[in-house]
Formats: structure tokens, sequence, C-alpha cells
């Protein structure tokens, strides 16, 4: 283990130099002599950028590489998860229908038994998932899908959170199924094990586990970046356009910004996955009823042009204008955002749902079938819907244009177009959705590693200090290639994972039977 937290130092020190500190714009700067700017071009930040920007453009075109037939673009990674949905809610009979109301009984408690193998109940879990995938996407993103798609990009946004149900029903089930339960109590769970342990029970042990590595490192660099680099930069960018920006008391700011939200998450972290799901049950909560309660009063102030934005998704959905690679062109687009948002195929949630407390494995799969249903199918679709009214003419039809490719900015404008200071509500939901991220992607990201290096407290440390300090720089490091490369290695994660759900299916079927046959006949309560 001493060798372990060895690598980690080594880590944060490569990490100081690759992600070096941007400094703050303002006034007396851009009066700096010429000499001094032409010395801040050759630092080693921008060589850096420069010297991965090839590296990323390659990595990205092989990760999100489009096949084009016709006028249209097919990318393949998102091809590889959209089909996988599809396959496994008709393999399973529809179970984002009828598994519904069975999830909503589960989080409620009355299945639960404080005596089954796992650290928290399932509502600890689900608001632990959902805290990982209802983030700043969810918001600038369903925006930027509007914008290059076009409304009818919404439509096929819902589309794709339903059929993603299923595939988080896949995942999060042979999350439960193939866990590891330490001595300690603790479990440790997700793709990397239940592709190590599942391919192992068919004889293809050795192709598992390399699919498992596989899946381990691309989670562990990956989390460095979109799961919380990413978010802290976001979250201090939106915080200071709120309080001046460049002008305000925050500029310049961005490490010191950073470093408090490293320190608050290392609070949460410390603890693990039991001191996270604590904090989760209550911000999940309390920041999704916030930004919902938010985007209705601004649809329900643009009521008269409710029965035109839902014409309008539904038309531009199936004949948009204007739109490259035209109904399916729009169709790629909401899914790619609904697949980008709630992460159904990718398996990430499936390691906080693998904690929960339980012998069914089936009832996981089924609770976590309300996390795209509420990432996707509510808070995307109420942004969509807060931008879309406000596109009648009677309004601002202009809005698209106005805002073309800025994400948070169009979904700010449609709040503040209503209320005036409405947009301090999106940066608190922002901040909210930043930090639950961070956490929930801590865990994530620590499974990847013990799985790769083994179970231990010094492992399990030296990988969260190296995330606090990632979250740190992530305040006012130049993010650039380096956040290219991150989202490129987590979504290619979804090749062996999709690729073990699919060779897994039969036994998840079986499972699945098995459960509603206990749950005729009653036994099931016994049982969970």
């Amino acid at each position: 283990m001493k060798k372990v937290f060895s690598l980690l130092v080594l880590i944060v020190c490569l990490a100081t130099i690759a992600f070096p500190l941007r400094p703050a714009a303002s006034n007396a700067a851009e009066s700096i002599a010429p000499a001094v700017a032409e010395t801040k071009e050759l630092g080693i930040d921008d060589r850096i950028n420069e010297a991965m920007k090839p590296v990323a453009k390659k990595i990205a075109a092989i990760v999100f590489y489009k096949l084009e037939i016709g006028n249209v673009a097919l990318p393949l990674t998102v091809t590889w998860l959209v089909l996988g949905a599809v396959f496994f809610t008709f393999f399973f009979g529809f179970i984002n229908l009828r598994g519904f109301t069975h999830a909503i009984s589960l989080i409620k408690g009355d299945y639960d038994d404080p005596n089954d193998p796992g650290e928290v109940n399932h509502f600890q879990a689900l608001a632990t998932a959902v805290s990982g995938t209802v983030g700043i996407g969810n918001i600038g993103g369903v925006a930027v899908a509007i914008g290059i798609g076009g409304p009818g990009a919404a439509f096929w946004l819902f589309v794709a959170g339903f059929l993603g149900m299923s595939s988080k029903f896949v995942e999060c089930t042979l999350g439960v199924k193939y866990r590891n339960e330490n001595p300690d109590g603790s479990v440790s769970g997700g793709p990397m094990y239940y592709l190590t342990k599942g391919f192992e029970e068919k004889g293809w042990g050795k192709l598992g586990r390399a699919l498992g590595v596989w899946y381990a490192v691309g989670i562990v660099i990956g989390c460095m970046g979109i799961g919380n680099m990413f978010q802290s930069n976001q979250a201090f960018e939106q915080i200071q356009m709120i309080t001046g920006g460049q002008a305000g008391p925050l500029a310049g700011k961005g490490l010191l910004f950073g470093i408090v939200m490293a320190v608050i998450v290392g609070m949460v972290i410390i603890g693990g996955i039991k001191s996270i799901a604590k904090v989760t049950v209550k911000v999940v909560p309390f920041m999704a009823i916030l930004y919902i309660v938010g985007a209705s009063v601004i649809i329900l102030m643009n009521s008269k042009a409710i029965p035109w934005a839902f014409a309008t998704i539904f038309t531009n959905a199936f004949s948009p204008e204007g739109i490259k690679g035209g109904a399916i062109g729009v169709m790629i687009v909401g899914f790619q955002r609904a697949v980008f948002s709630n992460e159904a195929g990718l398996g990430s949630a499936s390691i906080a749902h693998s904690a929960v407390q339980t012998r069914e494995p089936v009832t996981e799969g089924i609770v976590s079938l309300l996390e795209p249903f509420i990432d996707t199918m509510v808070i995307c679709m109420l942004t969509a819907l807060a931008i879309i009214t406000t596109m009648h003419p009677d309004f601002d039809p202009n809005i698209l244009t106005k805002y073309a490719g800025k994400g948070i900015e169009m979904t700010s404008y449609a709040f503040e177009r209503n209320i005036s200071w409405s947009p301090h509500i999106i940066s608190i939901a922002t901040l909210l959705f930043a930090f639950s991220t961070m956490i929930s992607w801590s865990y994530y990201g620590l499974k990847g590693w013990t799985y790769l290096v083994g179970e231990g407290k010094w492992a399990d440390l030296g990988f969260k200090f190296v995330f606090c300090v990632f979250v740190a720089l992530g305040g006012a490091a130049k993010l650039g290639p380096v956040l290219d490369i991150s989202d490129a290695l987590v979504f290619i994660i979804c090749v062996p994972n999709i690729l073990g759900l699919y060779v897994l299916s039969p036994v998840v079927k079986k499972e699945l039977v098995t459960y509603f046959e206990k749950i005729k006949s009653g036994s099931a309560v016994d049982d969970c």
C-alpha cells in the first residue's frame, strides 16, 4: 500500500504541472506590456495544451467516430448506447413501464430490511446515483441540444430517457448480483465486477478481466475530468457571472473557490458511501425541487405558449426545417443529450446502486428505473419547455439565434425574461448540481481504483486526496484538450459495459422472473 500511496502522490505532482493555474483576466492584465504577454504565450500551460490538442483530437475522433450515411452523421458511441436501450426495453417486456410503481414502493421502504447485506437503503442508493447524473448538463446541455436540433430534439430526448430506464435496470441488477461483500461490511460493485465474475461463469474469465480493467481505467481517469474539474470550473464560472463577472469580487478567485469546494467535498467523501448517501438524501431532493419549482413557474408564466410548444416539439421532431440530416439528425441530437445526461449504458450509476441493502439484486434494478425518469424525463424536459415556450412568437422567437452555442446562458435568459432575479436560482442549482456530481463521482472513481490496486485504507485515502486536489485545480485550471481526453475516456467505457449487458441479460431475466413470482406469492417481503 505504501507503493500505491507514493504513486498517488506522484500523480498529484504531475497534476499540478499538467493543470497550471489560469491568471485572472482584468483591465490591469489587458494593459500588461507586450513582452509579458509574449511570455504568457510561451508558458508551460499553453505549451502543454498545444501539445495535447492533437492527442485529444485523435482520441475524440476514435471514441466519437461518426458514420456518414447520406446527410446523416451517426455517432457510433451514441448509436451503441441507444441500440442497447431499445434491445433491453423489448427483451425485458417494457420493464420501464411495468416496474415503475413497484420502484416507488421500494424507495418508500416497504421492503427494507436493515439486516440485509449492504451499506445504504434503496432511497439513499437512488439519491446518490441521481446526484451523479443530475448536473450542469441538465441546465446547459439541453439548451445546446435545442440550439442545434431545434425544439424537436426535446421529443427524442424524452424517448431516449424512457428507453434508458431499461439499460439502467440491467446494469444495476448486475451491479448488486456480482458485487463483492468485504469483511468490514462494505461492498464494491459495478461493471468491473460483473464483467469479471459474469464472464468467468461463462468460461470467459480472461476476457472478463480485460474488460473489467478497461472499464476501471476509463472511469478512474475520466472521473478526474467530468466528475470534478469540469464541475468546479463551471460552478465557479456561473457564480462569478452573477456577482459581476470579471469586474466582480470573485475575479481571479478561481483557485480559492476550488479549494473551498475541495474542502467541502473532502469532508463528505472521507466517510465513504454512507457519508455520501447521508448528504445526497438531503441535497438531491432539495436541489431537484428547487429547480423543478423554478422551471415550472417560468413555464406557467408562459402558459399561453404551452399548447404551441408541444405542437412545435412534435412537428419539429418528424419534419424539421433547416436541420442537417432532417428528422434523423434531430433524433440523434436528442438521443445524444439524453445518454450524456442520464449515463444509461455507461454503467457508472450501478457502482452506487451496488451498495444497497438487499438480498434481491432485481430490487435495485427496479429502483434504478427512476433515475433516467427524474434526470431526463422530468428535469431535462422542464428545461426544454422553459426554453421552447419562450420561443413563442409573442415572447422571444429569436432566443435560439441570440444564444446559439451558449447553453446555460440560453436557459438563464429564458428564466430571467419573466423574473429578473431568477438567474440566482439557476446559480444555486448549478452549485448544488456540481457539488452532488462531484461527491458521487468520487465514489465511482474510487471503486474503479480499488478494483485495480486492491482494497485498503491507504489506497482509499490516497485516491480521495488526489480527487480533492483535482477539484481545487478545476476552479482555476485551463481545461482544454485535457478535459476532451477525459470525456472520451468516460464514454469509451460504454463499449465493454453494453457488451457485458448483452451477454448477461439472460441472467437478469431469470432473476426478474423469479423475483416477480416471489412478489405474487408474498415471499419477496421476507427475502428482500
